[in-house]
């Protein structure tokens, strides 16, 4: 596969997994991206060891260490009373337990870390941004908005939510989901992850670095004055929300791509299959997408490429389709109004061992399920 040439179109968190995972198996990639320089400012991330695994494994270990940190557990919290009502362990417990630690950090951090992994051996391209694609027999064309064009033997979607790439599978657009998102740095410190759980919506804390929190606040899509919004909300959470400027924006949606490939294009990441910020997967569930599809480029067997994509798809679908279900579960249960179903919630979490019941999501490990299958299916059983 090291005599193929590969298109990757965005360069972020996917697209750029997707060239470091590709470099591993001896794949160089032309990377388009659109912004020049791309911003990945003032947000935070989680990386769970389900991806952390494969990011140490693409050359990020010391770099993650360097630059991220490790909190000690995820806080469940009552919106009013600041009660704990459910806890998973993190730090040492989750390393020991799934090989992997659980970080937190800049989606910045992240993205130089990788930018600089890619720039190795493949090319990135600012101020690329891709117009159109086409698939031919033996080929695919891309066009750019500057009136280029180039050509390739496959090509990853990886331009998010508003992929163009994406069209060639299936048109449409984003809709409202009626929701907004705040997020954005705030000065403090914290060890923890710390979900304050409300009618209608929620509040998120993690420290990204030093005497830095990231904070993300979702709200219904018409509470533009936080204080407002969370009028009645325990003092700390109010305190948070006004520590800083917070960068507000509408949540959109868009059906998963019930296909995720052609026979020259593969999809990844958001532009594939948008998740809602009620599980913190997305930027995972990329990272798992790139690493399961240079795995299956790196034995493509006598079918070639179409043969590695079509195996792509069939082993990331039923993964994507559980993590779906999780991040609608987490929708559900995290904005419940107070009342019965909300008082079932708060025992069921307060019965619950946190880090035991996340093996399924944690656990996985994404190259092994290409690579491995029978062997994986086994070890995440256990």
């Amino acid at each position: 596969m090291t005599n193929v040439r590969v298109a990757v179109v965005g360069a972020g968190i996917a697209g750029l997994s997707a060239a470091a995972f590709l470099a591993r198996v001896g794949v160089r990639c032309d990377v388009f991206e659109q912004a020049d320089p791309p911003d990945e400012a003032g947000a935070g991330i989680q990386l769970s060891p389900n991806a952390t695994r494969l990011l140490h494994r693409a050359g990020l270990a010391a770099h993650l260490a360097a630059t991220a940190v490790r909190p000690a557990a995820i806080e469940l919290r009552r919106w009013a009373s600041n009660e704990v009502i459910g806890r998973t362990r993190l730090g040492a417990a989750c390393e020991s337990s799934y090989g992997a630690p659980y970080y937190t950090t800049h989606r910045a951090d992240l993205h130089r870390g990788l930018l600089d992994l890619v720039a190795r051996g493949s090319t990135v391209h600012f101020g690329r941004r891709c117009v159109g694609v086409l698939e031919r027999p033996g080929r695919v064309e891309l066009r750019f908005a500057d009136g280029s064009d180039g050509a390739a033997d496959l090509v990853i979607g990886a331009d998010g939510i508003h992929s163009t790439v994406r069209a060639v599978l299936a048109p449409g657009r984003s809709r409202p989901t009626g929701l907004a998102v705040h997020r954005g740095p705030v000065p403090g410190t914290a060890s923890r992850v710390r979900v304050w759980l409300g009618p209608g919506r929620h509040v998120v804390c993690y420290p990204v670095a030093e005497k830095r929190l990231n904070v993300v606040a979702v709200t219904p899509a018409g509470d533009a004055d936080l204080a407002t919004a969370y009028e009645g909300w325990h003092e700390e959470v109010r305190e948070l929300l006004a520590a800083g400027p917070l960068t507000t924006r509408p949540l959109t949606e868009r059906d998963p791509l019930p296909r995720r490939r052609t026979r020259r294009i593969a999809m990844v990441g958001d532009a594939a299959h948008p998740l809602l910020p009620f599980g913190a997967q997305g930027a995972n569930q990329a990272v798992e997408d790139a690493a399961a599809l240079a795995a299956c480029l790196r034995t493509p067997g006598s079918g070639g490429v179409a043969a590695a994509l079509l195996r792509y798809e069939r082993v990331r679908l039923p993964r994507l389709a559980r993590v779906a279900g999780l991040v609608a579960d987490n929708a559900a249960a995290l904005h419940l109004p107070d009342g019965a179903a909300q008082r079932w919630r708060d025992r069921t979490m307060r019965g619950r061992e946190g880090l035991r019941a996340r093996a399924w999501l944690y656990g996985y490990d994404a190259e092994a399920a290409v690579l491995a299958p029978a062997r994986h299916r086994q070890g995440a059983a256990r």
